[in-house]
């Protein structure tokens, strides 16, 4: 399907203030991106850099006062996500170098310290993707998709205790259950269609076997806040967390006035062919 997705944020500064944006997505595995349009207002001067992850960033210097972002992008998107059930689960040693730090615990994935819940969780489902499957199975069961009920330093312990959260913690939990295992697991955002209320949006992968190989493995997508696999996914950006992709880090004195965000099917484009009309045809003209 082809969307039109975008947001429009607007901040206040306090001085001027040095800030890092993550919202533009890129073309890759599942996406095309079509087009895009980027409005500052004001306008600053802008760098742009890609991150060790991947991701496009935009450095700036947002000046006292108001300060307006809108950005939009008409993306193909994939209607479907792969699934591999049965997928084989790909030891440490044949991991790519790229893929190893999704190992490791991180500031809201303390992967060392739930172990037991991860054992417990998957059972005897066969090691790889029925695991990561089982995981999101639990997670969006047994957690409560609520708006407030956390905050952005909130961690996966404090999820699993409280058994609510909105889908950035339910992604650090799958994600740190993952990396118990030694799966390896990172966090997506980015937009998804139809999504229930309309927001910025948060998932995560797991790398897995392609198969019965295990030599070659992929990114698999899980999204424990919704029932079944969807697609019309727009990715922006990966990370090991959120400390990674958050859409604006900010260096002083800003504040947040309001987030917009919307994803919309775009109107199909046609092309007229007139390759039969006879008018259209120059060797007919004399």
């Amino acid at each position: 399907m082809r969307l039109e997705a975008g947001c429009q944020i607007s901040f206040e500064a306090e001085a001027p203030t040095p800030v890092i944006l993550m919202l533009r997505p890129r073309s890759g595995d599942g996406q095309w991106v079509i087009r895009e349009e980027y409005l500052l207002d004001p306008s600053v001067p802008v760098t742009e850099y890609t991150d060790s992850y991947g991701n496009l960033c935009q450095r700036l210097v947002v000046a006292p006062g108001a300060f307006q972002i809108k950005t939009s992008a008409m993306v193909e998107t994939a209607d479907c996500i792969d699934t591999r059930p049965g997928a084989v689960y790909l030891p440490a040693e044949n991991l790519p170098e790229s893929v190893l730090q999704f190992l490791l615990p991180s500031r809201y994935c303390p992967a060392d310290q739930m172990g037991n819940l991860a054992l417990e969780i998957v059972g005897d489902c066969a090691p790889g993707y029925d695991q990561v499957e089982a995981i999101r199975s639990w997670i969006q069961t047994h957690i409560k998709y609520a708006y407030g009920t956390s905050n952005a330093s909130t961690w996966a312990l404090e999820t699993v205790e409280k058994r609510t959260g909105v889908c950035r913690d339910f992604a650090h939990l799958g994600i740190a259950l993952c990396r118990s295992l030694n799966i390896p697991a990172r966090m997506v955002v980015g937009y998804l269609y139809q999504l229930d209320p309309m927001d910025l949006h948060a998932w995560f992968e797991a790398f897995v076997s392609i198969g019965d190989s295990l030599s070659e493995g992929r990114w698999y997508t899980f999204d424990a806040t919704q029932e079944a696999p969807r697609g019309n996914r727009v990715t922006v950006a990966y990370g090991r967390d959120a400390a990674d992709v958050a859409i604006a880090t900010q260096f002083g004195p800003m504040q947040l006035l309001n987030l917009e965000v919307w994803v919309n099917a775009a109107a199909p484009t046609h092309v007229t062919d007139n390759s039969t009309d006879p008018s259209t045809d120059p060797s007919t003209n004399e």
